[in-house]
């Protein structure tokens, strides 16, 4: 179930921001729980660290009817592979991740960015998507951080602006910025 207010119609795409450590994935998963609940993950356990994060990740869900899909690279096939057995609806975990995925496979973010875009035009299923928002601090010293934060806030601001709902999580607490 998307939302916490019974009396409220559930958004169709929630965007959840934050920084690192925010606490916006464990909203977001609060948002979206229970039997046919997809999650789809984007992280990959690319090294022994990131693994501990990812089996965080899946004690904290652990439990509660998540049905998990990988989908590091092709997210948009994966949303619409996967909606028809969401009936919970969607949580994507982390938009942020993705991104720097396709850079460093070398995808066209643009055309990855415009996919997921139109496979989310009008989602069958309520969607919440998680992304850090990263253009809060110190502009990057190299070309790569530079365009990686640039490609972000420009997904973010596509994603906010087709949104129902947009929240930005700081210390673990929500703020709405864009209501459904």
């Amino acid at each position: 179930m998307v939302g916490n207010d019974e009396s409220r119609p559930h958004p169709h795409l929630t965007l959840v921001l934050g920084g690192a450590r925010s606490g916006k994935s464990a909203y977001a998963e609060s948002l979206v729980a229970g039997p046919g609940a997809v999650y789809v993950a984007t992280a990959e356990a690319i090294d022994d660290e990131m693994g501990e994060r990812i089996a965080r990740h899946r004690a904290r869900r652990r439990g509660v009817g998540w049905t998990t899909v990988e989908a590091p690279l092709d997210l948009a096939a994966a949303l619409r592979a996967h909606a028809p057995e969401a009936s919970g609806g969607m949580l994507v975990d982390c938009l942020t991740v993705w991104l720097g995925n396709l850079m460093h496979a070398g995808r066209d973010i643009d055309r990855e960015a415009a996919s997921l875009l139109e496979s989310l035009a009008v989602p069958p299923v309520p969607v919440v998507l998680v992304a850090n928002e990263v253009g809060l601090g110190v502009v990057p010293d190299n070309p790569m951080a530079r365009a990686f934060r640039d490609h972000a806030g420009r997904l973010n601001q596509a994603l906010a602006a087709r949104a129902d709902r947009v929240v930005l999580v700081t210390a673990g607490i929500p703020l709405v910025l864009k209501p459904a």
